[in-house]
């Protein structure tokens, strides 16, 4: 058996089975769409391995007189317009939460901050404790910041005692995204579009994420 074989072989098979009851809040923030779109795949993903999947976004602290200035954030906001904004007794629902957001310097999005910021009650109460969590992102060139902005993520999430669950290089798709083992991360160029193809990077990371979370749910029952 070949390396890659031996490191990939029967993780992955198990990834692919079907799961049951485990609750995933995929929640993100989007000034372009990107990350909106990773978001909806990582909900493909996650259903097809059995959970339930609420999509959410936080709320937006920017001007509207800022957005309307600004074509593409303009739409994007129009796009997301029905997506529920994400709440303190969402995170308290799911078992496992994937976040999605674009890197701002090194570091996740104020948007993303001040919803990870409000969450104090839940974690002064331990309803934080055990979260399987996951994390994307993305930026204008591949050394912008992506696992920075991660990273950032994942500080928070150690705080909350969370669970931390990183694609590592678990499968072989990973590498055809760049092989981010941080957590799925896409380069996007000037004209908005994505460079690297990351639908099935997203989609393995999702069905990992459930994968744990539903061992961490089982080993709690």
């Amino acid at each position: 058996m070949g390396f890659l074989s031996k490191l990939f072989g029967k993780s992955t098979e198990k990834e692919t089975e079907k799961m049951t009851n485990v609750k995933l809040a995929v929640i993100f923030y989007s000034m372009g769409g990107t990350n909106y779109q990773l978001s909806r795949w990582a909900e493909e993903g996650a259903k097809e391995a059995g959970a339930e999947v609420k999509v959410l976004k936080v709320q937006e602290l920017a001007p509207e007189s800022v957005i309307a200035g600004n074509e593409v954030w303009k739409a994007t906001v129009e796009a997301t317009k029905d997506v529920p904004v994400a709440t303190s007794a969402d995170i308290e629902w799911a078992d496992a939460i994937i976040f999605s957001v674009p890197t701002r310097f090194g570091n996740m999005p104020s948007q993303m901050k001040q919803f990870l910021d409000t969450q104090g009650g839940l974690w002064a109460t331990g309803k934080t404790v055990n979260k399987v969590v996951s994390a994307m992102t993305s930026a204008q060139n591949p050394h912008g910041g992506q696992e920075a902005t991660i990273l950032s993520l994942y500080t928070s999430m150690m705080h909350w005692g969370a669970i931390i669950v990183p694609p590592g290089y678990t499968d072989p798709v990973l590498f055809g995204a760049g092989g981010n083992p941080y957590g799925t991360s896409v380069s996007v160029d000037q004209d908005g579009k994505m460079i690297e193809d990351v639908q099935g990077a997203v989609k393995h990371q999702a069905k990992r994420t459930v994968t744990v979370a539903e061992w961490v749910k089982k080993a709690n029952q």
